[in-house]
């Protein structure tokens, strides 16, 4: 064990005899401040760039916040108009202005007489699908599955 040691600690002699001479202590000690200098600056970066993002969303909430209250000051006066209280007049009481005739239609013979429209965004989804490569749909197709998703887009449905 002495015979394995005793090169450790002659080189380590060596490491610290350096340390007489003056420049090797100064040139320690400069890179020791310079580390310290660095490393405070990294954090004044840091902190710097963590309140940015902090004034920036601030700042982003004030103006959402801003056009919340315009959106309710519009809101407000549209509400005192007579146009308003017109409209909700007719359909809240069901009133009418002076020489019109209110007509109650059922609601089941209304809808005897409408039209179906056809559902665009189904519509949207099987272009898409039908653009889409083979691959991609078998992928789709897997991963609707795995997932227990309901598949809309099969032509077996």
């Amino acid at each position: 064990m002495d015979l394995k040691q005793k090169p450790r600690l002659e080189k380590f002699y060596e490491y610290v005899l350096q340390f007489r001479d003056v420049r090797a202590v100064g040139l320690l000690l400069f890179l020791v401040v310079v580390l310290l200098i660095s490393w405070s600056g990294v954090k004044v970066i840091d902190t710097n760039y963590g309140l940015q993002k902090d004034i920036s969303r601030l700042e982003q909430e004030t103006q959402v916040l801003q056009l919340t209250n315009t959106n309710m000051k519009l809101e407000n006066n549209y509400f005192q108009t007579n146009q308003y209280l017109e409209i909700s007049a007719r359909q809240n009481f069901g009133l009418a202005a002076p020489g019109e005739t209110v007509l109650n239609v059922p609601q089941q013979v209304a809808l005897a007489h409408t039209v179906d429209l056809p559902d665009t965004e189904q519509d949207e989804v099987k272009k898409t699908a039908a653009k889409q490569p083979a691959y991609q749909r078998n992928f789709q197709a897997w991963m609707n599955f795995l997932l227990h998703r309901g598949t809309t887009d099969d032509p077996q449905d």
